[in-house]
């Protein structure tokens, strides 16, 4: 009986060292795998935002080059957050940025924020009622979407596009995408 006392404890441990332990290797439980990856991107059958800035289609997308397609909405801070990051990104050489205006709250909002911080949209359109952003798998945004020559897609960034997961995630995945097309 004395040995069982002092057994319990340490099968207690155990246990809780090999849970913790498991924790580590897997995956963050906020991070959710998206089904589109290596498949064909949604069509698209959403309006240009405005006459500002063109709209575009699935062609667009199929047309030959790496294409970075960016949920964002005048409403989101984190959108706020990477505003900067997605700038500069524009500013590359060869880098086809569009833009989805996702559940604007209020009309012309989303041309209200990108005349405040800048647009680095090529070509944006418009998701108001979210049905888009549904196809795509968005679940909030932002979220930003690698898609190669093709029209597969080939990487999501879910959250704000911060330095790190510029330098580290979205030019690498533009990189492999590059050599798939």
């Amino acid at each position: 009986m004395k040995r069982l006392v002092y057994a319990v404890p340490v099968l207690g441990f155990l246990m809780l060292a090999f849970f913790l332990f498991k924790s580590l290797i897997m995956p963050a439980p906020d991070v959710l795998p998206s089904a589109l990856i290596d498949k064909p991107a949604p069509a698209l059958a959403l309006a240009a935002m405005d006459d500002a800035t063109p709209g575009f289609s699935s062609a667009d997308l199929e047309s030959g080059h790496v294409t970075v397609v960016n949920f964002f909405a005048s409403w989101c801070v984190p959108c706020r957050m990477e505003h900067a990051q997605l700038m500069g990104l524009s500013n590359m050489p060869g880098v086809a940025l569009y833009g989805v205006d996702y559940e604007e709250r209020q009309p012309g909002a989303g041309r209200a924020f990108l005349k405040e911080l800048g647009n680095p949209f090529s070509r944006i359109v418009d998701d108001g009622n979210g049905a888009e952003g549904i196809q795509w798998g968005v679940y909030g945004v932002p979220e930003t979407y690698v898609v190669d020559g093709k029209g597969i897609v080939r990487f999501k960034l879910v959250g704000p596009l911060t330095p790190e997961a510029l330098s580290g995630q979205l030019l690498p995945a533009m990189q492999k995408a590059k050599l798939a097309s």
